[in-house]
């Protein structure tokens, strides 16, 4: 049931002004200025993947400035282990997500909310439990691992499903892992940031990754 009342009210406004903020600012970064952080994100997940060799990871395809570009899951599908897999979220009517496997740029189509998904076969919104690195989007991160979305939910639905064991991983710009983030009881703190600046981190409250 939804929560009236009115700290949660207080909340959703303080969610909504930091949005207004983040994405205010992301859109202030020149093309170069994108394109070199997408760069170093990359290259940070890359050196990631290939140390964990993990078996399957689901990551998502960045639109307009979102970090890492819109490249991203074709160099994270390039450093998977023989065998590994990569599997992308697929937007389903009730906001929950669906997953698919990364066949190539070629096999993915545009969707609701700008985003790009894959065209072959839904897996289930419990595909995402089976991965050990789970990429996820965000506007901002704070130092207790809780993140700020967009406001769908969908992410905070799917990370539930994700077992303490995964390493869960949010691609930031500098500047956007931050102290506080106005946060609800259904918020899904994540384990690690990555930004072009810091490289990886580990969050406070959250174990190193194996």
């Amino acid at each position: 049931m939804p929560d009236f009342s009115d700290g949660a009210e207080v909340t959703h406004v303080a969610k909504r002004d930091m949005r207004v903020a983040l994405l205010a600012r992301r859109r202030e970064l020149t093309p170069e200025a994108r394109a070199q952080a997408a760069a170093r994100v990359q290259a940070e997940l890359v050196a990631l993947v290939r140390r964990l060799r993990p078996a399957l990871v689901t990551a998502y395809v960045p639109v307009g400035s979102e970090p890492g570009g819109p490249q991203l899951p074709e160099v994270l599908r390039a450093a998977l282990p023989p065998g590994g897999e990569l599997l992308l979220p697929v937007l389903r009517p009730d906001l929950d997500l669906d997953w698919a496997a990364y066949a190539g740029h070629d096999a993915l189509a545009p969707a609701g909310r700008g985003m790009r998904e894959p065209t072959g076969p839904r897996l289930g919104v419990d595909a995402i439990a089976d991965a050990t690195l789970v990429v996820v989007p965000a506007l901002a991160v704070d130092r207790r691992g809780l993140r700020l979305g967009r406001g769908g939910g969908s992410y905070d639905r799917a990370l539930a499903r994700v077992p303490s064991a995964a390493l869960t991983v949010v691609p930031l710009h500098d500047g956007e892992l931050v102290p506080a983030v106005p946060a609800e009881p259904h918020d899904r703190p994540v384990r690690a940031v990555v930004t072009p600046g810091g490289g990886l981190r580990t969050l406070d409250a959250a174990p190193p990754p194996a």
